[in-house]
């Protein structure tokens, strides 16, 4: 089913480049669409993973970069691996003090592992081991490279939207001969296209994230860490806001807080209560 909802985004990745680039532009903004389409859906699959950590500046967690964070954190994520049957991910650590984590990649193969300074300081050995084994939950169910594509189509629609307000600022669609139109297409891309964006995020997200936390629960020996892990996540995010887009808020194991309005209006995650309800229930 994630691989039919990729290939679904992709497409609709791909109409919306090509109806907001003929709002924008014409029947030159459709050709620039085709084109951004096809470089779009090829970054998509290929360097989603890689955008989305360069966007949180993370750094490689090696036995000689971070050494320290690596030695407490390998050993687990290599344990927790073998359990659950999946290549050892790549890990990084984000220079960020608002405790999160997230998983990207497009298969358990070329997987990586995210997390903030602050989870690493927050949390101890059993609540680190259940947000891992959460993480690895999203690779072992092949969540990752549609939250990853998703992502990626989140900045491309968002970034169209502000290209389509360029336009109606400049003059809007100057290739046809009737151009009332182009700020019609500008003012429906400005509006509509981010919450579309946000559409697709949380179509995709909220389900996912019961079916890692189960997965978690399964390998740990039991939900009581990751509850734990929730429960302080959720609390110091509020005391600590993370400066983080609204394209990959549904990444995170806990919808980052910010003072952001999209991020207050949206929400890609299912309720921690919730979470924590249904994780109680399996023990």
């Amino acid at each position: 089913m994630n691989g039919i909802k990729t290939v679904v985004l992709l497409g609709l990745l791909s109409g919306l480049l090509l109806v907001g680039g003929e709002a924008v532009a014409g029947r030159n903004g459709l050709y620039m669409g085709l084109a951004l389409a096809v470089v779009m859906n090829a970054a998509s699959y290929f360097f989603s993973d890689k955008i989305a950590l360069a966007m949180y500046r993370a750094q490689p967690v090696t036995q000689t970069e971070n050494s320290q964070v690596y030695a407490r954190v390998a050993p687990m994520v290599q344990n927790l691996c073998q359990r659950m049957g999946l290549p050892m991910p790549k890990l990084w650590l984000i220079p960020e003090q608002s405790p999160n984590a997230f998983a990207t990649g497009r298969n358990p193969a070329h997987a990586s592992v995210a997390f903030t300074a602050g989870r690493l300081e927050l949390m101890d050995v059993s609540e680190l081991e259940g947000v891992i084994a959460h993480e690895l939950g999203h690779v072992k169910n092949r969540d990752i490279l549609i939250s990853s594509v998703a992502a990626t189509i989140a900045a491309a629609i968002t970034m169209v939207a502000r290209m389509a307000m360029f336009a109606g600022m400049f003059g809007g669609r100057r290739d046809d001969r009737d151009d009332s139109g182009g700020g019609l297409g500008g003012l429906f891309m400005l509006i509509v296209a981010p919450i579309a964006a946000m559409l697709i995020q949380m179509a995709i997200s909220r389900t996912r994230e019961y079916s890692a936390d189960a997965t978690a629960a399964q390998y740990t020996g039991g939900p009581h860490g990751l509850v734990s892990g929730l429960r302080k996540l959720e609390g110091w995010s509020k005391r600590i806001p993370m400066d983080a887009s609204p394209a990959t808020a549904h990444m995170f194991i806990i919808k980052p807080f910010s003072g952001q309005v999209l991020m207050r209006l949206f929400s890609t995650h299912p309720s921690t209560e919730d979470r924590i309800r249904r994780l109680e229930a399996l023990a």
